[in-house]
């Protein structure tokens, strides 16, 4: 296998290089905790280390350094060849990494047995994670620990679950997809086609003219990777710290991804538009939509899509969805809606004074191109998220156990010390 040469070659230097950093350096202070960075989640505290994505507020995700705009006409398997390595993969390089992921797509059968025996109003999210989980007895890593192997030799088995992994997230993902929302049997997947072509085409929606398939690999692209203290990566790096397999760690991280705050914004996004839509029978005037805008400001709501935690810009990821939308879409009255938002609410984000960000996010427009293709079962929208996530779950993984990164374990303080220690 190509990819574990090439990371086989790298890892020994790069271990060396973060053992003598750590040696010289290891004293330097790189953050300071206050009391309210400590109650309010420790956003911005910087104590870990993700060497596959960055997310400078004043330019969007940087995997392996390169924007993510950049990045826009490549594979998913491209892109997860760079997120571990940090090269994009030549030639024979992918076709062998869409070699391995084609050996190992099937999904074991008793996985669908499981999940047909669930309740037929599960959550789609549920049920994915549901499938991830109870293929953990297929661990390669658990196999080889309780076998006993040397600590670094940890990352290889890591990278074998994290391909098995991935291979078979699109067939799971597509099979909730039919199954939950009642579309006719599985399809079985297309050993020619490529990671997000064969799961658009497993999930069987029409695609005539194969756009559905171009999307599906800007989606699986664009939500790659959003560096590591999300709380889906977060949640993945601290379970796999505790050198649990990928099964147990990427269901664990995609636990947190299903939760409202995290993963279910597009699908927020997309209904503010509806309402929009409905509202004024199509595609409003811009002083429609800056008053509708403005009711919802004084309602005390949000409008959702804009602004970011981090971000400062127009997200790079909701640009490249806007150039497909005017290119394949442009006479679709939801998407230009959503290109009208964009041109509207950040002049009334920034006349109402509120908004650290008032630039759209990724979900501002991700949901809107899934809608045109049919795709309108909004509870499945995050299922559609964890599968390009995982790719950075997982390559966060191969990565940490090729370090010896060590077990995450922060140090909690009662209210009652903090108080004392405030002099409150």
């Amino acid at each position: 296998m190509l990819l574990k040469d090439k990371l086989a070659a790298q890892i020994p230097g790069l271990r060396e290089d973060i053992s003598s950093f750590v040696k010289a350096h290891g004293d330097h202070e790189i953050s300071k905790v206050t009391i309210a960075q400590a109650y309010g989640g420790m956003r911005g505290v910087r104590a870990m280390v993700c060497d596959t994505s960055e997310v400078p507020p004043d330019k969007g995700l940087l995997v392996r350094e390169i924007p993510i705009g950049d990045l826009a006409e490549n594979l998913p398997e491209e892109i997860f060849f760079l997120l571990c390595t940090g090269d994009m993969p030549n030639k024979e390089e992918l076709a062998d990494l869409q070699k391995e992921y084609s050996a190992r797509c099937e999904v074991p059968e008793y996985v669908w047995k499981v999940l047909e025996a669930m309740p037929k109003d599960s959550h789609p999210m549920c049920m994915f994670d549901t499938a991830i989980l109870c293929m953990e007895k297929e661990s390669k890593f658990r196999a080889a620990y309780d076998k006993g192997m040397k600590k670094t030799e940890y990352w290889e088995p890591m990278l074998e679950d994290s391909l098995d992994l991935l291979a078979k997230l699109p067939g799971i993902a597509a099979g909730v997809y039919r199954m939950r929302f009642g579309k006719g049997p599985r399809i079985a997947p297309k050993k020619d086609l490529d990671w997000g072509a064969n799961f658009a085409h497993m999930m069987g929606l029409e695609d005539p003219k194969g756009t559905l398939a171009d999307l599906m690999r800007l989606y699986l692209t664009l939500h790659c990777d959003h560096e590591g203290g999300n709380v889906s990566a977060h949640a993945t790096h601290c379970i796999a710290s505790a050198l649990s397999d990928a099964y147990y760690a990427v269901s664990g991280g995609l636990n947190g991804l299903a939760g409202p705050l995290h993963g279910l914004a597009n699908q927020e996004c997309l209904g503010w538009v509806l309402q929009v839509h409905e509202k004024f029978g199509g595609v409003p005037s811009d002083d429609d939509l800056k008053q509708f805008a403005w009711d919802t400001l004084n309602s005390g709501k949000v409008i959702p899509g804009y602004g970011h935690a981090v971000l400062r810009v127009t997200d790079p990821r909701f640009t490249g969805f806007l150039q497909f939308g005017k290119k394949h879409m442009a006479d679709d009255p939801i998407f230009a809606i959503v290109n009208k938002v964009y041109d509207i609410v950040p002049g009334v984000l920034k006349e109402h004074g509120k908004a650290k960000n008032p630039w759209p996010n990724v979900d501002a427009g991700s949901g809107a191109l899934l809608y045109h293709y049919g795709l309108k079962e909004f509870s499945y929208y995050t299922v559609l998220f964890a599968i390009s996530r995982a790719m950075g779950m997982c390559s966060q993984m191969i990565v940490s156990r090729a370090m010896g990164y060590s077990l995450e374990r922060p140090k909690s303080l009662p209210t009652k010390v903090l108080k004392a220690q405030a002099g409150a």
